[in-house]
């Protein structure tokens, strides 16, 4: 089965989460490129480049895990998805110990973090969200066993 390039899966990626905005009202795709953009930077290969433009998919309900079974992405990718779609009511350490046993979730999981606690996109959120998101997320950086903090990003021009 020939599988979908990178440019057909940020594509699809862009479309199922069309009009969708994340916690700062920022157009969802921006997150979506940022994480793409964050596992090629740490050296990630084209499925978890794939993975990172599918990684909030089927937890978002943008697509089905029926259409991530069917779709033609290599097995890889289909894990690292899955890996890091977390399920109703589970303890954070369970998804945790998920991505960890994950071949090649962790970087995309890095890339994921290390974006969400950005310090410029915790600026725009009221204070009691931008202490909840910041414990959460370094809660999480410590069960992954990653350094705390997120590393900041290159800036864009």
């Amino acid at each position: 089965m020939t599988h979908l390039t990178l440019a057909q899966v940020e594509t699809l990626a862009r479309a199922a989460h069309q009009g969708q905005t994340d916690k700062a009202g920022r157009p969802y795709a921006e997150h979506l490129a940022a994480v793409a953009r964050g596992v090629r930077v740490r050296g990630g290969d084209a499925e978890q480049i794939a993975a990172a433009w599918l990684h909030d998919s089927v937890e978002d309900d943008a697509l089905s895990e029926e259409w991530l079974e069917a779709a033609a992405l290599s097995a890889r990718t289909k894990a690292v998805v899955r890996a890091l779609t977390k399920r109703p009511g589970e303890p954070p350490e369970a998804y945790a110990r998920r991505i960890l046993t994950t071949p090649g979730a962790l970087l995309v999981k890095e890339a994921d973090l290390a974006h969400n606690a950005d310090p410029r996109r915790l600026a725009v959120l009221d204070e009691p969200t931008r202490k909840r998101l910041t414990e959460k997320y370094a809660r999480m950086r410590a069960l992954l066993g990653l350094e705390q903090g997120p590393e900041p990003e290159p800036a864009r021009r």
